[in-house]
């Protein structure tokens, strides 16, 4: 069977492991009625995107 010719570092394997990390998602507020969407996205509920309605959403 392969071996490996040196010892893994301790950094090496934290960093390893730490890239697989979870993190929950960046959420921005819609300033004209306060929902939640992600940033550099249309915001789902309203259809807007930069302060321009970019999306005609049926409710």
């Amino acid at each position: 069977m392969a071996n490996p010719k040196r010892k893994q570092s301790k950094r090496r394997s934290a960093n390893r492991r730490a890239a697989n990390a979870f993190k929950a998602p960046e959420i921005a507020r819609d300033p004209t009625d306060g929902t939640a969407f992600r940033p550099h996205h249309v915001n789902p509920t309203n259809g807007t995107y930069r302060g321009r309605q970019v999306v005609n959403v049926e409710v």
